[in-house]
């Protein structure tokens, strides 16, 4: 049974399904004893509660005729009378019953024991019992407990999910559960505070400052939530608003109390008035976070000495620095190099990184895999701005080159040859790194140590505690418990449960997909079963490995005892090549015989049955099964239509998310094309290998703004070429805006600028949709002109303003206008009204370019005023896009402002942190200018020796990184100042 008092009172069975509680003080004697956590509660007391005016006539008869209902409706096991009064039996997490007083009174609340390890004598009672309340104070601190924001901010949603409303509802005005919903309440309200302060660490600055509003309204003496929302406000650019409440606060205090605000309210109170850098956003998704590791699900099961061994391969300094883990499909190497990397995330200063492969095309080369590489890294925001960038292997090794840091590389067997390349090239550019690889075969490279990945371990007894023991028993009783819940491993069923096991090779893909079936079969019946289809010869796959033909013939049966209907999903959902949202699953395996309405249930059942993993909103294939899925799909005769369906779906998700992107949902749109990209350019493989330009040409015009906001322009160009090369059909309007868009991005990625728009020529012309015409001849436009060709790009620049005001699109009027201030003096008034439509828009990134412009008209007029307010708008907007070049922009030109105004110290904060992030995100330009600014700042201290550090370290990087104009600006500077 499961408890609900997070709300009105609720009862739900083994099965999730609601158990009526019928009449009101049965429903209150319930109340009564979850009130009490278990413990025993005199008859008298319950007397006095229920009936706390009138106890009727014979109240002790009464009494137990309630309990006796109580009992009808729960099982008499679960409401036991004792010496000390009437309690009820309840459970933790699984492992045994238990006494929840065992919190309160020195037990070990885990198995009923008490200290002195004396079992109670209730424990017999064969029950998993709980509490939604309980349930929620765990959750709450698991969250507490993890140090990354998005896992805090996740964890403490889930348990603000548990509440339906009001605690003990049904009992709200009974004296006996007061002091219990004031405590529950109590419990919330910090739980809400924790969740803002999580969101807000992640970056949820905007769409906390206006839900936590009411909040405050509601509790507005609370201090610690009326500060959470002030810095909200503060970074969504509401300063005003964030004084004002503090003020609020003041005078409600005052009034109600007789008291002033506490000192950390009054400290954030005076950051806000002086704008301290420290209230910024924080670096959401910066290398300080180190990770992105998945968080587990479950335990590692079977695998903490094999963990060990890998982790003990990965020490830094150690003479192996690339580790392969190999062995057949479904055995869990990622999950063990998943769990070994974890536990080394304390030995890398500059973190531990996973990047997936499996969705990579086998044709990919070295530098698409360096692509991966950078975009999980974050750095194609920095790769973006550096020019000729051919050879992305070779700026990936000159971007990490003295950074420690531990690459994980999951599924590399389909890439074998490109991945040795770029492991050879990183191990030996970047003496600090350490790969951690997954594949079915070794890279077979200098350096490489191989760590096969054997099933788990079997029994050698058939005795429960040596049964036990084994990995292969460990991780089928838990997903069997899982399955059925109430399965236990006892003496009756050890021995059947070991066939099974080793029947199944301890492979535990095999085991997970086998364990769903004891819901309909006993362990013997299932053991039975698997020796009769293992015996069979039509199991027997020709060619393959012992392991390998049971894992086949594991799949096989999951197979044939699906309906039709689940057969057809499950080989439909393979063309994903990383999952899928429930509608893109819908829009890919529906047709005209399974109606996209039935695809929610059967996706279920599927997941029930473990052929599905469900992470998050996403369903996702395993590579086993998806291989597996593949060929029946083949054998279906289904591979073009689906391929096409999944092609088709893919251009309206990217035209569609596409619309968002110059909007309110810009964010949205962004997170939602990061989730699908690997899928995206899985169908633009598929458009191009089918022939179907038109829908190749499709893809890549809805991705290439997507590409250029997030600094992708590599990819972008190399789609954006392979679509235009593509056979087959296309709009001819649609390929010359394709060549407009890849004209715009050569421009910002390669010398090849100049053949890239031809002198004269407006490679828009046939764009037959004018608004995307005059979108196109400002984005080509501001191409030429950071290029170098500024009378050309001037003239693409104001027709595009011409076109947009026609079309009357305020977009792209605002980028215009913005582009064409940002280069002519005493154009204020254009930057203001294209700051003003973009704020009309909602687009942020629109927005940060205007503030950008307005802020340069005002240093050209000389209000620096005005000018370091409008660079810390464009500081926090940066931040929240993750934009980092420009929050290194930013923070150089409020460093400059210091600087101007005598500030050293504030300078060398400024520059500092743009050091900061700059190193971080291999800006070395950026590190450039940082430094020569530290030393400036130095200088103005009249500490000239630390000056010249400074710019001798600038003059250094400029060499090193390539950028000789930086070296001239650096020994410009370092002629007054002694070398170092």
């Amino acid at each position: 049974m499961r408890y609900g008092v997070l709300g009105p009172l609720a009862v739900w069975d083994a099965e999730g399904r609601p158990v009526r509680v019928p009449e009101a003080k049965v429903r209150a004697l319930l109340a009564d004893l979850l009130v009490h956590g278990g413990g025993p509660v005199p008859a008298d007391r319950l007397i006095e509660d229920l009936w706390p005016s009138s106890p009727p006539g014979g109240s002790a008869n009464t009494l137990q005729t309630k309990v006796s209902q109580l009992r009808r409706v729960l099982g008499r096991q679960r409401v036991v009378r004792e010496p000390a009064g009437y309690r009820l039996l309840l459970a933790d997490d699984g492992r045994g019953v238990r006494d929840v007083r065992g919190v309160r009174d020195g037990r070990d609340g885990r198995d009923g024991r008490d200290v002195n390890g004396v079992r109670d004598v209730n424990d017999v009672v064969d029950t998993v019992d709980t509490v939604d309340a309980l349930e929620f104070q765990e959750l709450a601190e698991r969250a507490r407990a993890h140090r990354e924001p998005a896992v805090r901010a996740d964890l403490f949603a889930a348990a603000l999910a548990l509440w339906r409303g009001p605690a003990y509802a049904d009992v709200a005005e009974s004296l006996f559960a007061r002091g219990e919903i004031t405590r529950l309440e109590e419990l919330r309200l910090n739980v809400v505070e924790d969740h803002a302060e999580a969101r807000l660490a992640r970056g949820e600055h905007t769409a906390l400052a206006a839900e936590l509003g009411t909040l405050v309204g509601r509790h507005p003496l609370r201090e610690r939530l009326r500060m959470t929302h002030m810095r909200a406000l503060y970074r969504a650019g509401r300063q005003g608003d964030a004084l004002r409440s503090f003020q609020d606060l003041r005078r409600q205090l005052a009034e109600e109390l007789g008291a002033s605000p506490g000192p950390e309210a009054s400290v954030l109170h005076e950051a806000i008035l002086r704008q301290e850098t420290r209230l910024a956003t924080p670096a959401v998704g910066s290398l300080s976070c180190r990770t992105n590791l998945p968080t587990p699900l479950t335990p590692l099961i079977g695998r903490r000495e094999a963990a060990d061994r890998v982790l003990a391969r990965l020490a830094p300094g150690g003479n192996t620095r690339l580790v392969t883990l190999t062995g057949l499909g479904g055995v869990g190497k990622t999950r063990l190099a998943v769990a070994a990397a974890r536990d080394a995330s304390g030995r890398f200063a500059d973190g531990v990184w996973l990047v997936e492969l499996a969705g990579l095309g086998a044709t990919s080369a070295p530098d698409d895999i360096a692509e991966r590489v950078i975009t999980t890294l974050g750095l194609c925001d920095t790769a973006a701005t550096e020019p000729d960038l051919d050879d992305l292997v070779g700026w990936l090794c000159r971007a990490v080159a003295d950074r420690r840091l531990l690459i994980l590389l999951d599924n590399c067997e389909h890439l074998v040859e490109p991945v040795a390349v770029l492991a050879g090239a990183l191990l030996s550019a970047v003496p600090a790194a350490h790969l951690l690889l997954t594949s079915q075969e070794p890279l077979d490279i200098p350096g490489e140590v191989v760590h096969p990945v054997p099933p788990l371990t079997l029994p050698d007894h058939t005795g429960p505690r040596a049964v036990a023991e084994a990995g292969a028993v460990e991780l089928f009783v838990q997903r069997a418990a899982a399955a059925a819940p109430g399965f236990v491993l006892d003496a009756d069923n050890a021995e059947a449960v070991a066939t099974i096991c080793r029947r199944l090779d301890g492979i535990p893909l095999a085991l997970e997909l086998v364990a769903s079936r004891l819901r309909t079969l006993s362990p013997h019946e299932l053991a039975a079963r698997l020796d009769d289809r293992f015996a069979r010869p039509d199991v027997r796959v020709r060619g393959l490995p012992d392991r390998q033909r049971t894992l086949r013939g594991m799949l096989d049966w999951s197979w044939q005892l699906l309906t039709e209907d689940e057969r057809t999903v499950l080989r439909r959902l393979v063309v994903h090549a990383d999952g899928c949202v429930m509608t893109s699953a819908q829009a890919v395996c529906a047709d005209a015989g399974l109606g996209a309405g039935r695809i929610p249930d059967l996706l279920s059942r599927l997941v029930d049955r473990s052929l599905v993993v469900r992470e998050g909103d996403r369903f996702r294939l395993l590579e086993s099964v998806a291989a597996y899925g593949a060929g029946r799909l083949a054998e279906a005769g289904e591979e073009t239509a689906v391929r096409a369906r999944f092609v088709r779906h893919c251009a309206e998700l990217a035209e569609r998310e596409s619309e968002r992107l110059r909007g309110p949902d810009q964010r949205c749109g962004l997170e939602r094309l990061d989730a699908e990209t690997v899928n995206l350019r899985r169908a633009l493989d598929l458009a191009v290998a089918q022939d179907a330009a038109g829908h190749a040409v499709r893809l890549v015009n809805a991705q290439a703004w997507y590409w250029f906001l997030r600094g992708r322009l590599t990819e972008a160009r190399r789609s954006l070429r392979t679509a235009l090369a593509a056979g087959g059909e296309a709009a001819p309007a649609a390929r010359v805006a394709a060549r407009a868009w890849l004209a715009g991005i050569e421009l910002r990625t390669s010398g090849a600028g100049t053949s890239a728009a031809p002198a004269g020529e407006d490679p828009t012309a046939g764009v037959e949709d004018p608004v995307l015409r005059a979108r196109l001849q400002w984005f080509v436009g501001t191409g030429l002109t950071g290029a170098g060709r500024h009378r050309a790009g001037r003239r693409l620049v104001e027709a595009g303003l011409a076109g947009a005001r026609a079309a009357r699109d305020p977009w792209g009027e605002a980028a215009a206008l913005v582009e064409l201030a940002s280069h002519a003096p005493g154009e204020d008034a254009s930057a203001e009204l294209g700051a003003a439509l973009f704020v009309e828009a909602g687009d942020r990134w629109g927005r940060l370019r205007a503030t950008r412009a307005l802020a340069l008209a005002a240093e050209r007029g000389g209000d620096g005023v005005r000018a370091e307010r409008l660079h810390r708008e464009g500081l926090l907007m940066a931040e929240e896009l993750g934009l980092w070049t420009e929050v290194v922009e930013a923070l150089i030109r409020l460093g400059r402002s210091a600087l101007a105004g005598g500030l050293a110290d504030r300078a060398t904060e400024l520059y500092g942190r743009a050091l900061d992030v700059s190193a971080e995100r291999a800006h070395s330009a950026g590190e450039i200018r940082a430094e020569v600014g530290l030393g400036h700042a130095a200088r103005l201290r009249g500490d000239l020796e630390a000056a010249g550090h400074h710019l001798n370290r600038a003059r250094a990087k400029s060499h090193a990184s390539g950028h000789a104009d930086r070296a001239e600006d650096a020994l410009a500077e370092l002629d007054p100042l002694p070398r170092a």
